[in-house]
Parts: structure tokens; C-alpha cells; sequence
């Protein structure tokens, strides 16, 4: 099989160059923050955290209102974004496996169609993806969130060549590393989400939090204005997404939309002006064949994303039936798969003998410890316990509208029958057609699930289990199911 897709790189490769345009091909920039909810950006209605920048280039842009990751995962998630792929279908579906080489890169792409390619900031992708970047930087003098190489990177690019930039925070990432001048957020004013308990030490959990967020923007504003004065703001599409929800309780690694719901801008002065929003169901599997078509050059069929260019065009037109995520190991036992449609969320849990109270470093936080004093107690109310459940419904239906937050399981409601089928299938369908599975021995715990702290060593797998898909030959899939 390795051969076959040998070949589709090669073919794609080529068809690339052969569609080599002139240089006045778009700039592209896609910055990504490090753990951030959907709704923590100002343009989102958030009232608390200050985003100015973000919130400017949406006014002027296209705000997303229904973008879906593919895993709320850290490095599952920019493996799928990088590679055009779900995570079961990278080869790379847990926490720190880095890419295999044989997996095709939408910046390889770009790079063999004569884009000079760059990452700076957060990679977390594996050494196989490094050569796709022809300068790629990492963290190394970065700054504490990472950006601080960014605007450099624009200044040292050669000048004759259309340039990707991929810039990953390590904003909002624990642990904060916020300095005095950065702090922003008065913690007695904020407003704070009721999954949480609301004391002194919650309150400033989150402030520190959303002055994470605030460097994240400042950093993307300091990109802006580089680009102003080399005077090609005008031709640059910039893309801002989060790779998955805030390092918070019930949030990081969750099926609900507070972890695996994404904010989405893009701005492209040249061909955008409405500042608009776009209700279309989109997901990040869709990014690879999106950005390959902002740049003209046509897509991989081993992508199993489609470009929603259009909606760049017409935010107004449909695009997505189904969007598609699942939830594999970040430092515990998981297994979990997810479709949302229209105004329904359905999760289906294969391990409902586990809480799930989040990945260790959201254990290990101010908030959780509070929730945990707190359900010790028996103060907690009936939401605030969800991440302390055991054990879980294998099934969740949600109405996203009547229940934005998804507390009120309808999964056993009559009312609700048609649409439980609808999306069983639907959800069925995406797992025949990607070559998922639930194997046996999938990997276990790392770390302890009352405190966080690794049972062993650094906390690192250093023997995983069975890969979801992988006895299917998920990894060598081709197709684009479920839409």
C-alpha cells in the first residue's frame, strides 16, 4: 500500500507546480492559540477577556459561528489540521505522537508549488513535518507564549515569492507565564461560567487565562502591522482558530462545545470587506484543501476535507450536513466519537466506566481543585458535577439551541428518537468509511484521575496501546465521508 500513496504524493506534487502562478498569489497566515474555547474572544460575546485585534479583523472579516475541530487533543489536533486528515486517519490520533513521513502536508504542497513556506511558535507535529516549512523556528526564542519570533520571520522571507506562515501560540497553555505588565483582567469582575465554583481562586485562574488570550492577540496585531508596512496587509488571508478548548473542566478533550468547538476569523483585506458572519458548518479537517485553494493549486484526494473557499465569497450558502470529532488518549483511557448537525450534538463514550474530568494539567488547576473541594462537600450543583460522573451515558443527545451548553441529555426523549437514529447512522457511516474501530487494549492512564500527577515517570506513554483504526488500515484511507 505504502507505493500507492508514494505515487499520490508524487501526482499531487506535480500537479502543484504545474499550476505555479506568479506572484500575486495571496500570502496566506494561519495563527493558531494553544487551548482556547470558542467563546473566549471579545468578538464571540465574550464581556470579560480583551481581544482588540481579533475582534477588529472579524468586523471587517468573516466570523465563523459553527467551526468543530476534529479532536480537542493538542497535537492530534494540528496533525489533522496539517495533514487533512481525521486523527485515527494521520497515524497520529494521541497526545505527542508526532506525523508519520509518509502522510502528504498541505505546506508540502504549497512548498513544492514554489510558496516559501514558515513556522514559528508551537509544533508539536513531529521532525517528519519540518521539512514542509522552509524556515521553521519552533519555540526557540520565543518569548513565554511563543510568538516572539513572528514578525521576524516576515522580515527576513525573500521577497520574490508568495509565503505560508503557520504561527502557533503556546497562548493560553498551563502553566501561566504572565508578567505583571500583561495582566489585564481584574479577577473580581469577571464573569464566571457556571461549571465552575465562583470563589477568589477560580477568579483569578481565569484572569491569568485571559491574559494569555490578550498576548495571543497583541502578538497577531504586531503581525498586522508588519504586513501594513511592507505593504501587503492587502493580499494576505489571515486565518485565527484555537486547537482546542480552554485547560479548564469540562473543556480540554471534551465532545461538548466547550472543547471541541473552535473560534474561526479570516480576514483577506483584498476580498473581504462585509465583516460578516458565517453560520455554515465547517471543520479544521477542511483547512488543508481550503488554504491549498486560496493559493489556486488544486487539493489531495488523500485530504478527506472539501474547501469552504466559497463561503470566503458567499458566507451565506451551506456547506457542511455533518461535522465529525472523537476524543483518543490525552493522559487517560479514551474513547469517544462525535457528529454535530444543524442544531444537534450526539457523543457516543466507549468508556463510560471513566469520568471525564479533563486532561492532567486542567487536574491539576486552581478551578479543579476548587470544584473538587467543593464536590467533596457535596456543594456542588447538579452541572458542576458532570466532570465526576461514573458511570457516563455511552450516548448524549443535545439541543445546541435550547441547551448551548449541553447539560439535558436527550438521548432517551421520545420527542428526540428520529434525530438519535438520524445521527447514529450518520456517525456509523463516518466510522465505516474512515476505518475507525474501538480496539481492546487501547492505551491506559498515565496519570492519577483524582490528581493529575503521572503514575510513572514524566507521564509519557512508553507503551502504547492498539491505535483506533489500525488493524482497518485506517492510516491509509482515501475518501471524504460524511458530509
Amino acid at each position: 500500500m505504502r507505493w500507492i500513496f508514494g505515487f499520490l504524493l508524487v501526482l499531487t506534487i506535480n500537479n502543484c507546480l504545474s499550476q505555479s502562478a506568479p506572484q500575486s498569489r495571496p500570502n496566506i497566515i494561519l495563527f493558531i492559540a494553544d487551548d482556547v474555547s470558542w467563546d473566549d474572544l471579545g468578538c464571540y460575546g465574550n464581556p470579560d477577556v480583551q481581544t482588540p485585534v481579533i475582534d477588529a479583523l472579524a468586523r471587517d472579516g468573516l466570523l465563523f459561528t459553527n467551526a468543530y475541530l476534529t479532536t480537542s487533543s493538542c497535537s492530534p489536533s494540528r496533525c489533522s489540521m496539517v495533514a487533512g486528515r481525521y486523527p485515527h486517519n494521520t497515524g497520529a490520533p494521541e497526545l505527542h505522537m508526532p506525523l508519520p513521513a509518509d502522510q502528504i502536508t498541505f505546506p508540502a504542497l504549497l512548498q513544492a508549488a514554489d510558496y516559501h513556506t514558515i513556522q514559528a511558535g508551537k509544533f508539536h507535529m513531529g521532525a517528519a513535518v519540518k521539512p514542509a516549512f522552509d524556515d521553521c523556528r519552533e519555540v526557540l526564542d520565543g518569548g513565554p507564549g511563543g510568538e516572539g519570533q513572528w514578525v521576524s520571520t516576515l522580515q527576513q522571507r525573500p521577497r520574490d515569492k508568495p509565503f505560508f506562515a503557520w504561527f502557533a501560540s503556546l497562548d493560553a497553555h498551563r502553566s501561566w507565564q504572565v508578567s505583571d505588565e500583561e495582566r489585564l483582567h481584574d479577577a473580581a469582575s469577571l464573569t464566571v461560567p457556571e461549571i465552575f465554583v465562583d470563589d477568589t481562586t477560580t477568579r483569578q485562574d481565569l484572569a491569568m487565562y485571559y491574559d494569555e488570550i490578550s498576548r495571543f492577540d497583541r502578538s497577531i496585531g504586531e503581525v498586522v502591522e508588519e504586513l501594513r508596512a511592507q505593504s501587503i496587509l492587502q493580499n494576505t488571508c489571515l486565518l485565527i482558530i484555537a486547537d482546542n478548548g480552554r485547560p479548564f473542566p469540562r473543556c480540554k478533550t471534551r465532545m461538548y462545545d466547550s472543547g471541541i468547538k473552535t473560534p474561526m476569523v479570516v480576514s483577506w483585506p483584498a476580498k473581504m470587506k462585509f465583516g460578516a458572519r458565517c453560520d455554515a458548518l465547517v471543520s479544521t479537517v477542511d483547512f488543508a484543501s481550503t488554504i491549498l485553494d486560496i493559493a489556486g493549486l488544486e487539493s489531495s484526494e488523500y485530504f478527506q476535507g472539501k474547501s469552504f473557499e466559497s463561503l470566503l465569497k458567499d458566507p451565506g450558502q451551506d456547506f457542511r450536513k455533518y461535522a465529525f470529532a472523537e476524543h483518543n488518549w490525552h493522559d487517560y483511557e479514551a474513547h469517544e466519537r462525535m457528529v454535530v448537525s444543524g442544531q444537534y450534538l450526539l457523543v457516543r463514550n466507549s468508556r463510560p466506566q471513566f469520568a471525564l474530568g479533563g486532561p492532567a494539567d486542567s487536574k491539576r488547576s486552581p478551578a479543579h481543585s476548587r470544584l473538587l473541594a467543593a464536590f467533596e462537600n457535596e456543594s456542588l450543583t447538579t452541572n458542576q458535577k458532570d466532570i465526576f460522573q461514573i458511570p457516563r451515558p455511552t450516548v448524549e443527545l443535545f439541543d445546541l439551541r435550547e441547551d448551548p451548553h449541553q447539560f439535558e441529555n436527550l438521548a432517551d426523549d421520545p420527542g428526540h428518537k428520529y434525530t438519535l437514529r438520524n445521527l447514529q447512522a450518520a456517525l456509523d457511516l463516518w466510522i465505516e468509511g474512515t476505518l475507525d474501530d474501538v480496539p481492546e487494549n487501547l492505551t491506559p492512564d498515565y496519570f492519577n484521575r483524582r490528581t493529575g500527577l503521572p503514575l510513572d515517570g514524566s507521564g509519557r506513554p512508553t507503551v502504547r496501546g492498539q491505535m483506533p483504526g489500525a488493524k482497518l488500515g485506517a492510516e491509509r484511507a482515501v475518501g471524504k465521508p460524511g458530509f
